[in-house]
């Protein structure tokens, strides 16, 4: 049930890349991201074993310890306890949401990537309360997600946040110019992998997102 969960501030939603991260590493780039403004974290690592995940998971909790900000997990909603992250996230060709509240309990967050309005309509049909938001995109081409759908463009971006009776995160090439694009398409954030991953200053790259969200109305 929705009541056992408070709303997420979806407004910059950092999903995490090991690749990307390089030396610096994900735990010191989710620090630096989350201190510069970075509401949600998403942990995202589909090339390594489930024990290598649970323990990078650890670290990035550790890391956000005293923060309020929630960690997520890209798909491998059967390790968020192991990991004690916040909720999941899944895509259209994962575990489906009913399966992946049944795995989480009532408690933890369940995010949907969508592509399409029936990708909206086919999840409303499970009721509104399986999952707190949907992350919609790609948006725009991008390059870390070489499997992802075509983009919807700005268009497709407000035809969901319209349809869709939850929150919309903008994900897939939003990088600094293209936030309050996004925002003003009706999404509740924009959600971002290299845009902060991998920049020379990840904090300082998270602090032109932030900005440029809170500066659009």
């Amino acid at each position: 049930m929705t009541m056992h969960r408070t709303s997420l501030d979806l407004s910059l939603y950092l999903v995490t890349d090991t690749d990307l991260c390089g030396a610096f590493g994900v735990p010191e780039t989710v620090v630096a991201a989350v201190a510069a403004g970075v509401t949600v974290v998403q942990l995202r690592d589909p090339a390594c074993s489930d024990e290598d995940f649970v323990a990078l998971g650890r670290a990035v909790v550790a890391a956000l310890s005293g923060s309020g900000v929630p960690l997520l997990v890209n798909d491998r909603v059967h390790l968020v306890d192991a990991i004690g992250a916040h909720g999941a996230h899944v895509g259209q060709g994962d575990l489906d949401i009913v399966a992946a509240r049944q795995t989480l309990g009532p408690q933890g967050y369940l995010g949907l990537s969508v592509q399409t309005l029936p990708d909206v309509a086919a999840a409303r049909r499970t009721g509104t309360s399986l999952i707190d938001y949907l992350g919609a995109g790609p948006v725009w081409p991008q390059s870390t997600k070489p499997d992802a759908a075509a983009p919807t463009g700005l268009e497709g971006l407000a035809a969901i946040t319209a349809g869709s009776p939850w929150p919309c995160v903008a994900i897939g090439g939003v990088g600094a110019g293209r936030v309050h694009l996004a925002r003003r398409a009706g999404a509740a954030g924009v959600a971002v992998v290299s845009a902060i991953c991998g920049q020379p200053d990840p904090g300082e790259a998270a602090r032109r997102l932030r900005q440029e969200w809170d500066s659009t109305g």
